[in-house]
């Protein structure tokens, strides 16, 4: 069994503070320290079920966040910035099954622990074939178009009632529940933890996954908080301007559905960051 792990931070166990999530901010240190707990709990459970091959991303802001000294030393990490496939790096169709770890809900979603959808204040909404999309959805579908299942995704209670819409009777771990985006009853993460890696062994033992299929063509509509975002967004081929702040693609290969949403993610990024100078 090759086992694929997608490791993000905002839906990891203890954390709830925007703080935590950034390099340099107050708790970050220790968050990454969680960070690579609750990754170290699925990897553990993965090799216990008799896994020969386990790969685990680093899916957080710049993927440099878990701890690769700390890190369970029998998988194999994939870190770093521009990953082209973001949060699916190192993804292929070889694998028998996908873990989420640390997911949260998308932007917008009621008690959602640090909600959002890809970007923390550029992106609005996402939808591909016109379901409302958070990265919960948008990843699911690339491991789908790779024939891959998801055996499991572990983040906050709103992330995982997100899951479970999604993908139907995919097992969960609630390592939280939302007070409000940046407040939350925690369970305490050694706990928290052990849950994953029992809900996981459970999971990758029982080997019954939810797989889930989108049909091509493939459409990708974001909804961005400027219109300088489109409109430059719409400037990359295969991308076209639908509206004020609006833009789509369209496409066969789903690959292009990630790795484009990364590249004008980067833009929107830098024009976001230009755009804070303004107040």
């Amino acid at each position: 069994m090759k086992v694929f792990v997608s490791v993000d931070m905002e839906g990891v166990s203890g954390l709830t503070d925007p703080e935590e999530m950034r390099a340099g901010g107050h708790g970050y240190e220790r968050g990454r320290e969680l960070m690579t707990g609750d990754a170290n709990a699925a990897v553990r459970a993965a090799f216990d079920a008799g896994a020969e091959s386990v790969v685990v991303t680093d899916s957080h802001s710049s993927g440099k966040n878990l701890r690769a000294d700390l890190i369970d030393a029998r998988c194999t990490l994939v870190r770093g910035p521009y990953k082209p496939m973001r949060m699916g790096e190192g993804l292929d169709s070889t694998f028998d099954v996908a873990l989420y770890v640390g997911y949260h809900a998308r932007a917008g979603a009621e008690r959602g622990v640090l909600n959002h959808t890809w970007m923390g204040r550029e992106i609005q909404n996402l939808y591909v074939n016109g379901e409302i999309a958070g990265e919960i959805r948008l990843m699911a579908g690339y491991a789908g178009s790779l024939g891959v299942p998801i055996g499991l995704v572990a983040g906050d209670e709103a992330a995982c009632a997100e899951a479970r819409d999604v993908l139907g009777a995919v097992p969960t771990v609630a390592v939280k529940r939302g007070l409000d985006r940046y407040a939350a009853e925690l369970i305490p993460p050694a706990r928290a933890q052990e849950l994953i890696y029992e809900t996981a062994l459970r999971s990758l033992r029982d080997g019954r996954w939810p797989q889930l299929t989108v049909p091509p063509p493939y459409t990708l509509a974001v909804e961005w908080n400027a219109t300088a975002i489109a409109q430059s967004c719409a400037v990359v081929p295969g991308v076209r301007l639908t509206g004020p702040r609006t833009t789509e693609l369209t496409t066969d290969d789903y690959a292009d559905v990630v790795g484009l949403l990364g590249v004008c993610a980067t833009i929107a990024g830098e024009i976001g960051c230009t755009g804070r100078h303004y107040g």
